[in-house]
């Protein structure tokens, strides 16, 4: 079902609140609301893009697939963003498995129709290519926070990123699915959260993730999160998450 302006206003996503009102008007028709819940594939690596979403609440994770089945995230997109960036790029298929790391609700456009709205100087276009840009910035900081930084400074980088993205304090995360997202053991991940919590930094119970200090998180990350916080702002004044 199809929203309103004043519907699409309700959702926080800063890509499409950066359209006026006589811009974004014309899209309404062709949004569309849409619940994303834990583990929900979005979009699979090499096979066709069906649909763009424009996130209001939770996280999204894209991942790469190696041949032994094995996965590493590349990149995060929440309500500063869109996923299948790569369709401004002229992509038809997915470069990367998109799927839903934190519950929430998204607008989402068919392919066809984000092409038609992106064809051609519109403003729609104009937000999506600078995002582009911002999520290159971040998907090269991944790779070099991979292949330098600790788990611990990951680990806290990543819980900026979704603490970013979540309304309030606490959200639903397993040790099973943060341990895929990090690349990682789940037992690396129960050692490094339990250390976490014995600074007082967080509070993890049953799968529930609660950041009590949230400067103290940012000490401990590396400075990924900041260098392309920084970016994301400089790039399109919008806040990273």
């Amino acid at each position: 079902m199809s929203v309103t302006l004043s519907e699409a206003r309700l959702y926080a996503n800063h890509l499409l609140a950066k359209l006026s009102d006589e811009h974004l008007a014309p899209l309404c028709p062709l949004l569309e609301r849409v619940h994303t819940r834990p583990k929900e594939i979005l979009h699979t690596q090499h096979a066709p893009i069906q649909y763009v979403y424009f996130p209001s609440s939770g996280a999204l994770s894209n991942l790469v697939f190696l041949n032994d089945g094995s996965a590493i995230e590349v990149g995060t997109v929440g309500n500063e963003g869109c996923s299948a960036i790569e369709l401004v790029a002229g992509a038809s298929v997915a470069n990367e498995t998109t799927v839903c790391q934190i519950e929430g609700v998204s607008l989402r456009i068919t392919v066809g129709d984000f092409r038609k709205t992106i064809q051609g100087p519109t403003p729609l276009r104009h937000v999506t290519e600078s995002y582009l840009q911002a999520y290159l910035a971040q998907l090269s900081q991944s790779v070099a926070c991979n292949r330098k930084h600790s788990l611990e400074a990951r680990f806290a980088r990543w819980l900026l990123l979704t603490h970013d993205r979540v309304q309030g304090r606490e959200f639903l995360l397993t040790q099973e699915f943060l341990a895929d997202m990090l690349g990682v053991h789940r037992p690396s991940v129960s050692l490094v959260a339990s250390g976490f919590q014995k600074m007082g930094i967080i509070e993890y119970k049953r799968g529930q993730m609660k950041i009590l200090n949230r400067a103290a998180l940012e000490h401990e990350s590396c400075e990924c999160y900041a260098m392309v916080r920084d970016q994301f702002k400089r790039v399109l004044n919008v806040p990273y998450g």
